[in-house]
């Protein structure tokens, strides 16, 4: 991923005056309105965003004015700042937190601890990785022998994933579950990516047979890392 210096926020927005150097998806989110050249504050108080997902790694890029303008744009201001490691990270969970009073969703792309700013709730911020979707997403698409990943797919295993976090998880601050259920995650990724793509008709190796029970099917086609000894040991009696 490319690092931008500093002075790129004031780039933010993708107006009318860049036009010529935009690609094509680029464009479809254009502003048309001749905003460009505000920097990312003016941007947070001009287009009231309700959502921040910092790729720069330019660590601090998210300032306590940015955030508390975020704050103060909707109830639940979601803060994800993706880059890494720590140093690039565009503001820590502490800051997140502390600067929406507790109220933002917040998910970051380094580790950051358990944050407790002294407001009676302990929050528990979730690293994203994309170990939570590619092999789940990998794992259905074979299974089923898709002709092709469609974007419909792609949605139901986010869609899948989200709906795997626990309610008592997300009351502590979590967005993603918890690794040490990584592998069921997977399945239930798996089982929805196979199930969409035979409702799209791109499924070509699922029989009806299979589609019985499809969860079985899929957990019968995983790989379980499960190591016979290599050296076999015998006891040796003196």
């Amino acid at each position: 991923m490319r690092a931008f210096p500093s002075h790129f926020c004031a780039r933010s927005l993708l107006g009318m005056d860049r036009i010529d150097d935009l690609n094509a998806e680029q464009r479809e989110f254009v502003n048309e309105e001749n905003t460009g050249g505000l920097s990312l504050l003016d941007v947070v108080k001009t287009h009231k965003p309700t959502m921040l997902i910092g790729v720069t790694a330019v660590g601090g890029l998210f300032t306590q004015e940015i955030i508390e303008a975020m704050a103060e744009n909707c109830e639940r201001p979601i803060i994800f700042p993706l880059s890494n490691p720590t140093i690039k990270a565009e503001c820590t969970a502490t800051q997140a937190y502390e600067w929406t009073n507790g109220r933002c969703i917040f998910a970051s792309g380094s580790p950051f601890g358990p944050v407790d700013i002294g407001d009676g709730n302990t929050y528990h911020p979730s690293q994203c990785n994309n170990m939570y979707i590619f092999p789940g997403l990998g794992l259905g698409v074979t299974v089923c022998g898709a002709k092709k990943v469609t974007d419909r797919m792609l949605y139901v295993a986010a869609e899948a994933l989200a709906n795997f976090v626990p309610e008592k998880d997300i009351k502590e601050g979590k967005v993603f579950p918890s690794l040490n259920v990584i592998r069921d995650v997977s399945h239930t990724i798996a089982v929805a990516v196979v199930k969409e793509a035979m409702r799209e008709g791109l499924s070509t190796t699922i029989s009806a047979e299979d589609a019985v029970d499809l969860e079985g099917y899929v957990a019968r086609k995983m790989y379980y890392p499960e190591y016979v000894p290599l050296v076999e040991k015998r006891e040796v009696m003196i």
